[in-house]
């Protein structure tokens, strides 16, 4: 059987104040009501780099300034495998907002709980946590 790849460029939104603005996943998508960091899917012909800023403008509505690959991670399900890049974005034109009427928050970055994430988001949100980032 062939599993479905898919790559997501993901960006970790951090004001000045170590808050993270975070996303609810819709009733209606895999993982339903887990909270994530907003992005998507990497088209055909884009760089992760390029899927993450334009990602943040249609998702929460900013302009993402050059964000930084944090880390690479690919996770297994029973039926896909996904490769997540994270990137830290600190710097943006906008405010962020869920554009998709998805409900959102600021997270002080401390405060982030795994068990709210998808499981595949559990390490980044571990070593956001301990600040290692």
């Amino acid at each position: 059987m062939m599993l479905n790849q898919l790559n997501i460029s993901v960006g970790i939104i951090r004001n000045a104040r170590k808050e993270i603005f975070i996303t609810q996943r819709d009733a209606s998508s895999h993982m339903a009501g887990f909270w994530e960091f907003p992005g998507g899917k990497i088209e055909a012909g884009e760089t992760p780099e390029q899927a993450v800023i334009r990602e943040l403008q249609e998702e929460v509505g900013i302009d993402a300034k050059s964000p930084v690959l944090l880390k690479t991670l690919e996770h297994r399900f029973p039926d896909r495998i996904i490769t997540l890049y994270f990137f830290m974005v600190e710097e943006w034109q906008g405010e962020p907002y869920g554009k998709e009427g998805q409900p959102k928050r600021w997270v002080a970055q401390s405060d982030l709980k795994e068990e709210e994430f998808p499981v595949a988001n559990e390490v980044i949100v571990t070593a956001l946590k301990n600040n290692q980032y």
